[in-house]
């Protein structure tokens, strides 16, 4: 009777269920040392002190105009007063040529490329240093870290002349640059500037957590005969979502509550939401109310991100910690 071979990779679970297993241990064990009485005592108080400007900050976006201009947030206590006016100027007026609300959409077109790209890149990047030997993983790896140190506004004027010039090696064109009527209505510099910029980290990051990984799973995937491409998508994925998650909750904040590298890279169709925001309060800050209530409509969509990932962020912090 002839006998078939199975070629095809087989994944039983066993091994990543164990991984998991160790995983909610050691987030267990952590809850039980972060909740200590002195801890949760301390909390509350950086808790409030922290709320109170941010708290001072939402009643004024309610407060009429007239008032914030004479009398402090407190008196609302004493003279409640409050408008929804502020609201409505804020999305229809600008001190740009770009309304608040139209802004709004171009922070979304350019965060969520922002977020993902550095993330695609950066994940198959800390599987080749965890996983793949080469010729100088370890200096290249430690070089890529090192990129970290470099101020973003000492990068910006040769970023920026390498996309308006281009790139040329030996008379050899490599990266052509882009000309002003080809971005005119694009994201696509924003998009690589933060790819650029976030590269270092999200790298370091998701290494730690990937070189962590039993390395008995990885052989186990290699003897059922399975290829790099399969061990990064079937396997490698899955449980770095954790560490993969809690880093988009911060490249998330941080593009769509950047204003340098947009205001510099991004045409004048395409400004953010914080260019916009930024210019609210008028020339001499005489409408800065508007600008307190731009501020918390700015935050909607971080706050949505945040709690949507949330069950995922203590799980990120423990990343690299797989083992013990």
């Amino acid at each position: 009777m002839a006998t078939t071979v199975e070629t095809t990779p087989r994944f039983d679970g066993k091994a990543a269920r164990q991984v998991a297993r160790q995983t909610r241990r050691l987030e267990n064990e952590a809850h039980k040392k972060l909740t200590s009485k002195g801890a949760t005592i301390v909390a509350i108080i950086i808790a409030i002190v922290w709320t109170i400007p941010t708290f001072g900050l939402f009643v004024t976006s309610f407060r009429p105009g007239a008032d914030s201009s004479v009398t402090g947030w407190w008196t609302v206590f004493v003279k409640p007063d409050f408008t929804l006016d502020n609201y409505g100027q804020a999305l229809t007026s600008g001190g740009t040529a770009l309304t608040l609300g139209e802004s709004f959409i171009n922070s979304l077109a350019i965060t969520i490329p922002a977020t993902l790209i550095p993330i695609a890149v950066a994940s198959l990047a800390a599987y080749a240093f965890a996983w793949i030997p080469f010729k100088g993983r370890g200096i290249l790896f430690v070089s890529v870290f090192a990129m970290q140190i470099v101020p973003i506004q000492m990068a910006l004027v040769p970023l920026l002349t390498l996309f308006s010039r281009g790139l040329t090696i030996n008379g050899v064109q490599v990266f052509p640059g882009f000309e002003l009527r080809d971005v005119d209505h694009s994201f696509a510099t924003v998009w690589i500037a933060h790819a650029i910029f976030a590269m270092p980290l999200a790298i370091f990051l998701l290494h730690n957590f990937i070189a962590e990984l039993p390395g008995e799973l990885i052989e186990a995937a290699r003897v059922d005969g399975a290829g790099h491409g399969q061990i990064f998508f079937r396997i490698i994925l899955p449980l770095a979502m954790p560490v993969i998650a809690s880093y988009a909750i911060f490249q998330f904040i941080w593009v769509w509550n950047d204003l340098l590298v947009a205001t510099i890279f991004a045409p004048d169709s395409s400004l953010p939401l914080m260019q916009t925001l930024n210019s609210l309060s008028g020339s001499w800050g005489a409408q800065w109310f508007l600008q307190s209530a731009g501020t918390f409509i700015s935050i909607i969509v971080p706050l949505i991100v945040f709690f949507s990932l949330q069950r995922f962020f203590v799980r990120g912090l423990l990343a690299g910690a797989t083992k013990g």
